[in-house]
């Protein structure tokens, strides 16, 4: 009898541990309120939401993480076309006519653990369905948007919408029909919301989510970037920011019923937190720091060559200190003004322009067009050295204060995010990459960003000023020391009078001294005077 006993208490035990186990891994949600989920090791977790009102037709389970992958499924082994792996994921489940409980499953892919926040959102018949006309994915209603990231670009893709339906009614047909009855009468917005610069901890991401999870608050708090059609394309290019946190959200409307519905919002770093290629810890921003040459020959070898990174960056170092001493010589020795202002206004100039399409105006649909782009980009860039021909030394005073309160902002840009570095950088990536003028060029402006602007203003406008006022009783520009020296020598030549005329040249007494020491002095013999 007490070994029956025994056997049927650790029978309940575990039959009580058992169902804790499925508790532990079995999360409660409400509807459009957050919570907190952890997939253990090798676990499933079981996202249930209950009490579903009759008036909703369907839902969205969105489950964010900071950058670990989790698969969300209908079904507790993800099956393909019925599951989605990323950081950010949603399904979108439509109900039957008397269902009130609704189902989903988490796991990580690699069996490892991962922590995220999750919330699911209820709909009616009147909103339309994100990604219910969705021929592209594998699921068959898509409600998410795709995120692929370069270091020039960052693209989003989603599946475009259909016009809301009743529960267990037919899907009104996505393609048959171009009438104001059907999906093509609904509109997209994209939005971006911009994490706090150089904040790449878990805990901005999630509170900044949470901020944009739904309609409403992505009105409130996003920036909305584009509107467009059914008849548009649903893939957009944005400049790749590493290391600033940006979210994209995509709300679909219905123009005729004013109602509106989210995709799933998704994330990006435009870095990796696993890779050290372009680790999120590790950032390299190049910068141009010597200059024209530098600039000129660092694009010539990325678009020629397959060299590395850090080889070309180490060889465009070497050519601008090259390029600098030719050009500080070509002064030196032949005293040329007209190709020093050349290429100091083409800085300048090139510096100007960049600031004017880093504003809004560069987001201009006409500009995305690389022809129009490059033709007002370069007129704007040789109209200034052409001003500037008239007044060398003030082009040069202006182009210094200018160039080098900037190289200031870059130099702070090592150690902390700033997204200023980028007003040189997106011509760069312009340049260098012929997809990138469809991106969209708009970046954050937070604190740091403006207090960097009112530094570049201030050393910018006291370098310009203190330099006038020393130079306003010099010659317009510095003379070649060359032609200064050769001209000394011509007067000390001519003038008998100047007692540098004696003396021998400076080659004469290097001679004379070489002698003096090399030569041996011969013996002059008796040198005592003879008397008579």
């Amino acid at each position: 009898m007490p070994l029956k006993r025994e056997c049927l208490v650790l029978l309940v035990l575990s039959w009580v541990s058992s169902l804790r186990a499925q508790d532990e891994n079995r999360v409660l949600f409400s509807l459009g309120i957050f919570q907190n989920v952890s997939v253990p090791v090798n676990g499933t977790v079981q996202a249930v939401v209950s009490r579903i009102p009759a008036d909703v037709s369907f839902l969205t389970m969105q489950f964010h993480t900071h950058h670990h992958n989790v698969t969300l499924s209908y079904t507790q082994i993800p099956l393909y076309g019925f599951s989605v792996t990323a950081a950010d994921v949603g399904l979108l489940s439509n109900l039957t006519l008397n269902q009130t409980t609704v189902s989903w499953f988490l796991k990580t892919p690699d069996g490892s653990s991962a922590a995220g926040i999750g919330v699911i959102l209820p709909y009616t018949s009147t909103d339309p369905v994100p990604g219910a006309c969705n021929q592209e994915f594998p699921l068959e209603i898509d409600p998410n948007i795709y995120l692929q990231y370069n270091l020039f670009e960052t693209m989003i893709t989603f599946a475009p919408a259909n016009i809301g339906y009743k529960r267990e009614e037919t899907p009104p047909a996505c393609d048959v029909d171009v009438s104001s009855s059907t999906r093509w009468r609904l509109v997209y917005e994209v939005y971006q919301y911009f994490l706090p610069e150089g904040d790449l901890s878990e805990q901005s991401l999630i509170s900044s989510l949470k901020r944009v999870a739904n309609v409403q608050n992505v009105q409130d708090n996003g920036r909305k970037v584009v509107s467009l059609t059914s008849h548009d394309r649903t893939q957009f290019s944005f400049s790749s920011l590493p290391g600033q946190g940006v979210i994209f959200s995509v709300i679909v409307r219905d123009p005729v019923l004013n109602t509106s519905a989210s995709y799933i919002p998704v994330h990006t770093y435009a870095c990796s937190f696993n890779s050290t290629l372009d680790g999120c810890s590790d950032l390299e921003l190049f910068c141009m720091g010597f200059g024209f040459t530098a600039f000129v020959f660092f694009v010539v070898i990325t678009i020629t060559t397959p060299l590395e990174y850090n080889i070309r960056l180490a060889l465009t170092a070497l050519v601008g200190v090259v390029g600098g001493v030719v050009m500080l010589m070509s002064w030196w020795r032949f005293g040329s003004v007209v190709a020093c202002v050349l290429v100091v206004g083409l800085i300048l100039g090139f510096h100007i322009s960049s600031i004017v399409f880093f504003t809004p105006l560069g987001d201009f649909p006409i500009f995305h067009d690389d022809v129009v782009f490059w033709v007002v980009f370069a007129c704007i860039m040789m109209f200034v050295p052409l001003f500037f021909i008239r007044w060398p030394r003030e082009g040069n005073i202006i182009a210094c204060g200018l160039v080098g309160a900037y190289t200031v902002v870059l130099a702070v840009n090592a150690y902390t995010y700033t997204s200023l570095s980028y007003i040189t950088l997106d011509v760069l990536k312009r340049l260098l990459n012929h997809n990138f003028s469809r991106a969209f060029i708009s970046v954050p402006l937070q604190d740091i960003d403006f207090i960097l602007i009112t530094v570049w203003v201030v050393l910018g406008i006291s370098g310009i000023v203190v330099q006038l006022y020393r130079e306003k009783s010099r010659p317009f520009f510095p003379p070649s020391p060359y032609v200064l020296w050769k001209q000394e020598r011509e007067r000390r030549k001519t003038n008998v009078l100047d007692p540098s005329h004696h003396k021998p040249s400076l080659s004469a007494q290097i001679l004379g001294r070489i002698r003096q020491l090399t030569q041996r002095t011969e013996p002059a013999g008796e040198t005592t005077p003879l008397l008579f």
